[in-house]
């Protein structure tokens, strides 16, 4: 029985390798200039024509980069959501933390703009971080006093809708400059993104990636129950600390960078240990982050062609493949509920 679990996470894994190295290739190569898989060698190794070159790493390379971070960035995010709640349909959208980062950098954004000041990196993803943590201290208090996690989640999507509110009255009154590229930027998106936000956004990603892989360990024990997590020598305050922490730094990373993306930390975690046939961190935490790479680099390349040239939103998208997924995780909750 174990082998056969080993081989077939084996197996997954090898298929989402897979089907991320075509989805990158495909956004490497397909846009509004068509260029072959030569085409998109040569702009590596110098001998594509200069076009070229400039529309692959300047353009397409950084963008391509990005979704794949920012969407396993999600997932991760979403899956330790889900582990702190013990339920499936928590998430960085669903539970208001995204809307609470979305608003803070919106008035950032405006603040600093409105004197000519442009935000950098650090500033943008502080100033999300600090939405995240609001937003999460809100959830967090309300979880004290709601009697079931339903109550919790419709409290969630309540602030998230509150806080779109604020920022789209926000937006209403920005200076008609500024409008623009806050409408852009609210509505999700990975175009714009230059290999230097690329790299920040590498070394927040990875790192809080690799420090929530590190907790599988203890998340495992926790899985099982407090009681168990205790006795086993998890400190459970420290531990949910952590969880809030690297939870909110990866979803604020995304929203400062790319704007709300939905339903990828719900969806994307339900998919991948439906496939894997566990729950365990060890294992899920690698494959989410496969998957929400693989999941928004699909949805990139729809939101990029389906409409050529005019591009829709990547939450639009993610949306249409993700909502179906989280309806499922509801259903298959209930009725998990009604056999117990």
């Amino acid at each position: 029985m174990n082998r056969k679990r080993v081989i077939r996470w084996m197996i997954c894994f090898i298929v989402l390798l897979l089907l991320a190295a075509v989805f990158l290739i495909l956004e490497l190569a397909v846009g509004s200039a068509k260029l072959s898989l030569n085409d998109v060698i040569g702009a590596f190794t110098g001998s594509s024509n200069s076009s070229a070159k400039t529309i692959v790493r300047e353009i397409r390379l950084p963008r391509t980069l990005a979704a794949a971070l920012l969407g396993g960035a999600l997932s991760v995010s979403g899956f330790l959501l889900q582990s702190y709640f013990n339920n499936p349909i928590a998430g960085p959208y669903v539970l208001g933390i995204s809307s609470g980062a979305k608003l803070t950098v919106a008035l950032s954004m405006m603040f600093t703009m409105k004197y000519g000041i442009l935000m950098n990196s650090a500033e943008m993803v502080g100033a999300a971080f600090v939405g995240s943590m609001i937003s999460m201290v809100a959830i967090l208090l309300l979880s004290g006093k709601v009697k079931n996690m339903a109550q919790l989640i419709i409290a969630g999507v309540m602030i998230g809708y509150i806080c779109s509110a604020l920022t789209e009255l926000a937006v209403t009154f920005a200076d008609d400059a500024n409008i623009v590229n806050l409408h852009n930027w609210s509505m999700g998106s990975f175009s714009g993104i230059s290999m230097d936000n690329v790299k920040v956004i590498a070394v927040i990603v990875i790192a809080a990636s690799a420090a929530a892989f590190m907790l599988s360990k203890p998340m495992s024990a926790y899985q099982l129950g407090e009681n168990y997590a205790k006795n086993m020598g998890v400190n459970i305050k420290l531990f949910r600390t952590a969880l809030i922490l690297l939870s909110s730094i990866l979803s604020a990373c995304v929203t400062a960078f790319a704007g709300p993306v939905s339903f990828v930390g719900i969806a994307v975690p339900h998919l991948v240990k439906n496939a894997f046939g566990t729950a365990k961190p060890i294992i899920i935490i690698p494959a989410s982050f496969i998957g929400g790479a693989v999941f928004c680099l699909g949805c990139d390349l729809i939101a990029r062609m389906l409409f050529a040239p005019v591009e829709i939103s990547i939450s639009t998208v993610t949306a249409v493949f993700g909502a179906p997924v989280v309806i499922m995780a509801m259903l298959s909750r209930r009725n998990q509920k009604g056999s117990a």
